[in-house]
């Protein structure tokens, strides 16, 4: 969930951390309510229509509102931490040091404009000494441990048949646009992408020296080339497939079938030892392999030159900075930069987000929050298992083995209890691209250490100030960090219909993703194992078939349909969130009275709080790119969605045929 206040930082830090009724007196935004829409025709709108019609969107974002685009305030909060310990003098190797020294080295573009692209030349004259194919694979092996990755996707994770394990991965890669949809489609809007990427590559060969017609050449063979490497990528819904895309293979027998890409020299050069690798995209590699062949070492070496200035282009000076700007606008519709403060707060967040996250825990979360959330977690497992034992489509021996898993589920709220170790971290003030350097290769020998040992379960897959939360099937594990734990998703002086309709929805969301059409092939253990009976499975799937083809049908920007088989994990979730937050809610005295609040029922104050966690307005570009790529259904569909399946909602707000979202019995889907 697999993700904005408009507030000034005070009010921000005020909201999310401290209480007082002179500070909020309600939580739902009564004034901003649209009555001029129908709660049943369009429930999104009736909820957020005003604020949706009048909000702005800053020049420098790509949307506004909850979710994802509340971590933009987020990063004000980090901000202030770097403001303060960059100017401070820290001892050498604390985290301070390395936060505060490594977010101002960022900050002084001067230096790094004066660079310009000196950082990367040595990079790009390894290049032109590769004479073979043997000394480029080497190179990529070389530069890979500097997370500088191309036609080789490397990683370590836990093994889909034996979860306890972590194992190295391959999976495919080699392709600058977002999936390889985009290099085939030919409607207007993907032609415009593809044009803005074929002229940032040609820009970026410019800017390293070539004359405007060399750079034109070479940006045509490196496209020419992803092309041909797009063609045997999986599509995103595909990749969706688990068992499709897990092939655990001896190296011996890849050395046979993919002589060209010498996997036992490769993997030696990227310091992994191991006697197989999940080969997660076989038909990748084993196109790789032939174009590794038919491909000249000539136009190899062109492609490798575009793909290493565009893996760093970020980190250099201005000018790199904008060509990137420009492609991504296409992709994004933002209108301007992010000021280098903004950029450069991402920045330490990524490469050292444990770090500042220890700083973040220390000055802005309440411990208490914790306990709240994970009673809520507790409730919510009581009220799912509930809705499991009820279930008429499902065997009593399915139905046993889906509460163990449930119970099974382990919980990470907040921050981690163990953090991570940054020791071996050399930052250096006024190095930026080294500092870069420095930590993409720690973090790839990091990585590259859990080969073949057990799985950390201690470990967290986001940085303690993201407004995010997230299931993870290979740990049967569901995470909430500290950044998701405020208004509007969970606050201490909130009646439990807000809280239950917040936070208690993105609880019931990730619990479900154990059991969605993905989560469901992973037993309690985390491993890819059958624990259905052969008819019960069927009726799942036929289930989810249904709300693949709802969802289908629903669309955005007048003509774009959502993607049913693409967003059906998010979506079962979706819908099992809102159910299973509204059973746990009725468990409260609040949900067992009818006292009203603010003129609303309990009942309707749980559906508003839904509808308010999901307001969030973006520029259509982005919508364009979100609807092709994301497997999350745009906000208006995350509510009116789930909720034209859920008879509760149609109770509360009195819903009747006739209205725009009115489902029949028979029309709504059911499965959790």
């Amino acid at each position: 969930m697999n993700k904005l206040f408009c507030l000034c930082v005070t009010a921000l830090f005020l909201t999310i951390w401290n209480h007082s009724d002179a500070q909020r007196k309600t939580f739902v935004d009564v004034s901003g309510l649209n009555q001029e829409v129908k709660p049943g025709d369009n429930f999104f709108r009736y909820v957020n229509g005003r604020w949706y019609d009048t909000v702005k969107i800053a020049n420098d974002q790509s949307g506004v509102g909850s979710y994802s685009f509340m971590n933009i305030p987020q990063k004000q909060l980090l901000q202030h931490i770097l403001d303060s310990v960059s100017k401070t003098k820290n001892a050498m190797g604390s985290i301070e040091q390395k936060v505060g020294d490594f977010y101002a080295s960022g900050m002084d573009l001067t230096t790094i404009n004066h660079r310009g692209y000196e950082p990367i030349k040595g990079i790009l004259e390894r290049i032109d000494a590769i004479n073979n194919k043997q000394a480029l694979l080497r190179f990529v092996a070389s530069e890979l441990k500097s997370e500088n990755t191309s036609i080789i996707s490397f990683g370590i994770g836990p093994d889909n048949k034996n979860s306890s394990i972590d194992i190295a991965h391959v999976y495919q890669g080699g392709i600058g646009l977002p999936d390889r949809d985009y290099y085939f489609k030919t409607d207007s809007s993907t032609h415009s992408i593809q044009q803005a990427y074929k002229k940032y590559l040609k820009i970026l060969f410019q800017l390293t020296g070539s004359s405007s017609d060399a750079a034109t050449k070479n940006a045509a063979i490196v496209y020419g080339i992803e092309l041909q490497i797009a063609a045997a990528h999986k599509t995103n819904i595909e990749l969706r497939d688990v068992n499709a895309n897990y092939h655990k293979t001896a190296i011996a027998d890849l050395n046979k079938t993919q002589p060209n890409i010498g996997w036992a020299i490769l993997l030696a050069n990227l310091g992994a030892t191991t006697d197989s690798i999940d080969m997660a995209q076989p038909a990748y590699y084993n196109k790789l392999n032939s174009l590794l062949a038919s491909i000249t070492i000539h136009d190899w070496k062109i492609y490798l030159k575009a793909n290493t200035i565009e893996n760093y282009a970020q980190t250099l000076g201005q000018l790199f900075i904008d060509a990137s700007f420009a492609f991504n606008k296409a992709l994004s519709g933002q209108a301007t930069q992010k000021s280098r403060r903004q950029t450069m707060t991402e920045n330490v967040d990524s490469y050292l987000g444990q770090a500042l996250g220890q700083l973040y825990v220390k000055r802005y979360f309440n411990e208490d929050a914790k306990k709240r959330v994970l009673a809520l977690v507790n409730n919510l497992q009581k009220a799912f298992e509930n809705r499991i034992n009820h279930l008429d489509w499902m065997s009593d021996s399915t139905k046993q083995k889906a509460i163990e898993k449930l119970y099974a589920i382990h919980k990470k709220i907040g921050y981690p209890d163990k953090w991570r170790n940054y020791d071996k971290v050399q930052i250096n003030r006024t190095a930026y691209f080294e500092n870069v350097l420095s930590l993409n290769q720690n973090d790839y020998q990091y990585q590259l250490a859990k080969l073949n040992k057990p799985v950390d379960r201690t470990e967290w897959g986001v940085t303690p100030a993201t407004v995010t939360a997230y299931y993870d099937p290979s740990l049967n594990e569901i995470v909430f960090p500290a950044g998701i734990l405020q208004y509007p998703y969970f606050d201490f002086a909130a009646d439990d219909a807000i809280n239950y309709g917040g936070i208690g929805m993105v609880i019931g969301h990730e619990m479900t993703h154990a059991f969605d059409d993905q989560g469901a092939q992973f037993d309690k253990d985390g491993n890819v194992k059958n624990w259905w009976t052969k008819e019960d499975y069927r009726k799942f799937r036929e289930k989810t078939k249904q709300l693949a083809n709802l969802y289908s049908s629903f669309t955005v920007l007048d003509t774009v349909h959502i993607k049913g088989q693409l967003t059906l994990g998010e979506n079962t979730a979706d819908n099992g969130g809102v159910a299973i937050a509204y059973d746990a809610f009725k468990l409260t005295p609040e949900g067992q009275s009818s006292d009203k609040i603010d003129g609303f029922t309990p009942d309707q104050r749980f559906f508003l709080s839904i509808a308010r966690i999901w307001r969030v307005k973006t520029r259509d570009a982005f919508l364009q790119t979100y609807v092709n790529t994301n497997p999350h259904s745009p906000a208006i569909w995350r509510v009116n969605g789930p909720l034209m399946n859920f008879e509760p909602f149609y109770k509360a707000f009195n819903v009747q045929p006739g209205d725009k979202n009115y489902k029949s019995e028979d029309q709504r889907v059911r499965i959790w």
